[in-house]
């Protein structure tokens, strides 16, 4: 970009991908064409290294099990169909934002929702800073609602320019228990078994 450093150019390129990739809450309830399809786009646009690592984390802990449950097709459906929904949730709210959106944290986030109805009992590993963080595991009915809460709490702080969208977690989260409940049967009865590297 001419008249700027190569650190600015790459962060007006990376900005503008964002804004052509992800969800602007301003243009999608403008009725912009093109913004009609970024709720799918964003979830598979990520903010940095982190952002997108720490989604495949959660999604290989929690989702194998939830997959092999629905089935391939249907979880794939689920998760494109629950983080798009969940992008949205998060844009109905902030409407006048030009702020983009990017990641697949609500899709993510709807997974561990329906993680939560059909393995209640699994047993999670989990880090708690208030335990020096100890390993400990705990089933999956205690872990789970006490992340979301925490996410609800975050939502509900006022914002601090661009972070993380705690709105998008608490409505995939929401929207993935609902969808469990709904069309994937009562909970499994035994204890289930997570792969290693645990969660939360």
């Amino acid at each position: 970009v001419p008249g700027y450093g190569t650190g600015e150019a790459l962060a007006l390129a990376q900005r503008a991908y964002f804004r052509r990739w992800g969800v602007v809450p301003a243009e999608l309830f403008a009725g912009t064409p093109r913004a009609v399809l970024t709720p799918a786009t964003a979830l598979f646009v990520h903010g940095s290294w982190v952002h997108l690592l720490g989604n495949m984390l959660f999604l290989h802990v929690f989702g194998a099990m939830t997959e092999k449950r629905m089935g391939s097709v249907r979880f794939t459906l689920f998760y494109v169909g629950c983080g798009s929904l969940a992008l949205v949730g998060y844009a109905a709210a902030h409407a006048g934002s030009e702020q983009s959106l990017v990641g697949a944290s609500g899709a993510v986030s709807a997974v561990l929702g329906a993680f939560l109805h059909l393995f209640p009992r699994a047993r999670v590993t989990s880090l708690f800073p208030f335990l020096f963080f100890l390993p400990l595991r705990f089933p999956a009915w205690v872990v789970l609602p006490f992340w979301a809460a925490l996410q609800w709490m975050a939502a509900g702080r006022p914002a601090q320019g661009p972070g993380v969208a705690y709105l998008a977690h608490v409505v995939g989260f929401a929207l993935g228990f609902a969808c469990a409940w709904a069309g994937f049967g009562p909970p499994r009865g035994r204890l289930a078994r997570l792969p290693r590297g645990g969660g939360g």
